[in-house]
């Protein structure tokens, strides 16, 4: 599935071990898990000597992630900021960021995988998400839970008032009769 392909692409960027960072997915069992981690061990050892994020991208990525790191690239280049949804759109963001790290201030994270690989990510991006609700499932679930934050934030950013547009006065005032 796509998180292996995910887990693969950040162990090579980051150098971290397979079997700390993949996780079950959306369904796999410790045995799952287990023989996961040392698929990617194994594909790993044959593409060890490049750490280039485009040959990663290569070796490991299928067009879904590729496409995503190129949005997400286009998007920086044109001030727009991005929302970016759980674990592999997160990897996404690693290659766009490795690659040009002048990305990285455009990235919104809206939140927290179940995913063990998820969270080293964060890390290497200095990334706090919005939401931390343990989801798995992807698909944009996350964006649109965090879009209501968002917009909320937006609105009191726009909509609330200055202490002096709100006649609030920064002199401490006396309580005493």
């Amino acid at each position: 599935g796509n998180t292996t392909s995910a887990t693969a692409i950040a162990c090579a960027l980051m150098g971290k071990n397979p079997m700390k960072l993949a996780g079950p997915g959306t369904g796999l069992d410790l045995a799952g898990v287990r023989h996961k981690a040392e698929v990617i061990i194994s594909a790993l050892q044959r593409h060890d000597d490049d750490q280039d994020p485009m040959a990663v991208l290569r070796a490991f990525g299928g067009f879904e992630i590729a496409a995503l790191a190129g949005a997400i690239a286009g998007c920086a280049a044109r001030s727009i900021p991005v929302l970016i949804d759980g674990y592999i759109v997160s990897v996404a963001a690693l290659i766009a960021v490795s690659q040009q790290p002048g990305i990285r201030p455009w990235l919104l994270f809206a939140h927290r995988s179940a995913e063990p690989g998820h969270q080293a990510i964060l890390t290497a991006l200095k990334a706090e998400p919005l939401l931390d609700l343990g989801m798995r499932l992807g698909e944009g679930s996350g964006a649109a839970a965090a879009i209501p934050l968002l917009r909320l934030a937006c609105e009191l950013h726009n909509g609330m008032a200055s202490f002096a547009d709100a006649g609030v006065s920064d002199k401490e005032t006396s309580h005493d009769g």
